[in-house]
């Protein structure tokens, strides 16, 4: 009949408007987010993605997978994910003199001569990116290195990550890695937001792109603007031949992947010592934060044969650039009651732009700090901060102090629940006593709630305050009693939030046992030492009724730690509070039992026994201690006879000595350095 319309040709002019639109839309994504060269204003941006938008609404059989419309992908739910290839970290160089040091290591392991590339360090998360055939199946987190989180709907709303490679042959598989940040501009822009929606606002750049990538809401990562630039592949089936890091980056460009454009190579260490001073010169007009220079061996087969310590690869390293400090004016000193009811003075200041983020509270530490720094209310102070670490006042300018200003005492009283402040003999902090204190409580629940805990994400300290001062929750375990409603009727907590919230506690049950035992807040019990007591008893129920004796044979339980956690559990309000979690539903049980290692000699420190005692500059003691044991070596907290070595940092005390006393071997952090690089103990 004239006039009809056959199947196939219904809907064609808007088939071929929605196509050549897609194609607009990606032309432009490169020319903003890869050439940095955009053509056309956000507005004009804007309205291209509004069309598709409405001709996709009207027309949903012709949405495809790899459409610009489609990047806020589906539900987030973070489930774990283990990388192929471990995301091992870097160490750490810190001035020229430790550049130096690591390019005498590499003469010892390669003689033959080394080039060097050099790339900006951003201050962001690192992101792997799977890619199979080309197209992007999966994207998470670097976790602990091991293991990551499932991000894929949330990175896919990120505009410079390419859902196709643009390659005629791309590889069968191939992980790409980057780092994932947030733009100074989109900071800012953020921030603005947030405060006139009358919502807190992040504190640098780096905890804003964090908390965007791990929003359960995929379009309000969208709506962060978060950027890509990336650096490096994991598993690259099959291997297309490249044989160098800077052909490789060149590679990666080729194929659609934003690489950073302040990359350069170098025949020789001096080279790389420039570029370091360069970039810390430069480091605030990139438009993004960076807290260092990289620098890693070109030559892929040199890599190869220089090989990694379980940490860390040996052919790269991090210059960290030195904290930043700027003066400012010291308003006021308060005191802070934590989770155990240490007071910790902290000093409120006229805010301030410094290492990264406006600071306007830092730490004093404690009252023999205040009292050596001598630093009082009014005084024009100098503040430090380098990265996440918290600011902290490092002296007053004394030749600006007003006159008449008097030293800062120590109030006597908690200024929260107005009990006594107690100085234990031998120690330098001053505590609350009253466990009913508001302010312990709050940290309490604050702690449990947290990222190294729990993870119950939504959970922060207002929201904390809010549950403590309503009555609603007397002790951690009665979060799993909450309601739906009863989160909904909090302040600013509109109905989507607290639905998150509400679920986030209810996920948090099948936390492992270790996470909630760093949650308790036992004393002395952090996530080395939760790991070592999951492990080795594997329940709740067996830690509860353990004895001194029995913690203390736990590898890595001292005495002091098996002391704390009987006295924890010989509370009968711990011990309720317990009750209430196991009623609660939550995993009370430690992980499996790994299969008994054959052979001695399967690893190559197994049967020795190593003390860690003082400050190592490389790396935190928890680190060194986590990469020997991968070797095969046991961590005891305290020295005896059958102590196979000492390793002693800078400040070591009793144990040192005892090591002497006892003729036990001691090491200093170069030989711990060499044991971790060869996998071997040097002769004595």
């Amino acid at each position: 009949m004239d006039g009809d319309v056959s199947p196939g040709d219904r809907g064609a002019p808007e088939e071929t408007e929605i196509e050549q639109l897609r194609q607009e839309i990606r032309y432009h994504n490169a020319r903003y987010y890869e050439l940095d060269e955009p053509e056309i204003s956000d507005a004009e941006y804007d309205g291209l993605v509004r069309r598709l938008l409405a001709l996709e609404a009207e027309h949903p059989e012709l949405i495809t997978e790899d459409s610009p419309t489609q990047r806020p992908g589906g539900a987030v739910t973070f489930s774990p994910v283990a990388h192929v290839v471990p995301m091992l970290s870097l160490d750490n160089a810190f001035d020229i003199e430790d550049l130096a040091a690591w390019g005498k290591r590499l003469e010892r392991l390669m003689p033959e001569p080394v080039a060097f590339v050099g790339e900006p360090k951003l201050d962001g998360l690192a992101i792997s990116l799977v890619y199979e055939k080309g197209h992007l199946v999966r994207a998470a987190t670097r976790g602990d290195g091991v293991t990551g989180e499932d991000v894929t709907a949330n990175v896919l709303t990120i505009r410079s990550v390419p859902r196709r490679l643009k390659l005629a042959s791309p590889p069968g598989v191939v992980e790409i890695r980057g780092e994932v940040f947030m733009p100074l501009s989109a900071f800012a822009d953020l921030n603005r937001r947030q405060g006139e929606a009358g919502k807190r606002l992040f504190a640098n750049p780096r905890n804003a792109a964090a908390g965007s990538l791990r929003q359960l809401d995929p379009r309000i990562t969208a709506d962060r603007n978060l950027a890509l630039y990336c650096y490096a592949t994991g598993a690259l089936e099959p291997d297309p031949g490249i044989a160098t890091h800077w052909d490789l980056l060149q590679w990666l460009g080729g194929a659609g992947v934003p690489v950073n454009d302040h990359i350069e190579r170098f025949d020789s260490l001096a080279g790389v010592h420039d570029f370091a001073a360069a970039m810390l010169g430069s480091r605030h007009d990139l438009g993004y934060e960076i807290d260092g220079a990289v620098i890693k061996v070109d030559d892929l087969t040199q890599r190869r044969r220089m090989g990694s310590t379980s940490k860390a690869p040996r052919w790269a390293i991090a210059f960290k650039f030195p904290p930043e400090e700027k003066t400012t004016v010291l308003e006021r000193i308060f005191v802070s009651i934590g989770r155990t009811g240490r007071a910790t003075p902290f000093a409120s200041l006229t805010p301030v732009f410094v290492g990264g983020s406006t600071v306007a509270r830092a730490t004093l530490h404690n009252e023999d700090e205040v009292a050596r720094k001598d630093v009082r209310e009014g005084d024009t102070i100098v503040v430090r901060k380098a990265g996440d670490v918290i600011p902290e006042v490092v002296a007053p300018v004394e030749s600006l102090r007003q006159a008449g200003a008097e030293p800062w005492r120590f109030p006597k009283d908690c200024p929260v629940c107005g009990h006594e402040l107690v100085r234990l003999e031998g120690e330098a902090d001053r505590y609350c006593v009253n466990l009913e204190c508001p302010a312990q409580r709050v940290q309490r629940l604050f702690h449990f709630a947290s990222r190294g805990a729990m993870d119950i994400e939504g959970m922060g300290e207002k929201i904390c305050t809010q549950l403590s001062e309503r009555g609603l929750v007397a002790d951690v375990a009665d979060l799993y009693s909450l309601r739906l409603e009863t989160l909904t009727g909090l302040e600013r907590l509109a109905e989507k939030s607290a639905t998150n919230l509400y679920e986030a506690i209810e996920a948090s049950k099948k936390r492992p046992l270790a996470k909630l035992l760093v949650g308790l807040g036992i004393r002395h019990v952090g996530p080395t030492a939760a790991i070592a007591l999951a492990g080795e008893l594997a329940h709740m129920d067996r830690i509860e009724e353990a004895s001194v004796d029995d913690l203390v044979d736990v590898e890595g339980i001292g005495p002091i730690i098996a002391e704390s956690i009987v006295q924890f559990f010989d509370d009968a309000r711990n011990r309720t509070v317990i009750d209430k979690l196991r009623a609660a539903g939550l995993n009370l049980e430690g992980p499996p039992r790994p299969p008994a290692v054959e052979s001695e000699d399967a690893l190559p420190l197994s049967g020795l026994t190593f003390v860690l005692t003082g400050g190592l500059s490389g790396r935190t003691r928890e680190e060194a201690g986590a990469a020997l044991v991968a070797l095969g070596a046991k961590i005891a907290s305290s020295v005896s006879k059958k102590t196979s070595y000492v390793v002693a940092g800078a400040n070591a005390g009793s144990k040192l000595a005892k090591a002497e006393s006892l003729g036990v071997p001691i090491l200093d952090e170069a030989a711990l350095e060499r044991i971790l690089e060869t996998g071997a103990v040097e002769p004595e």
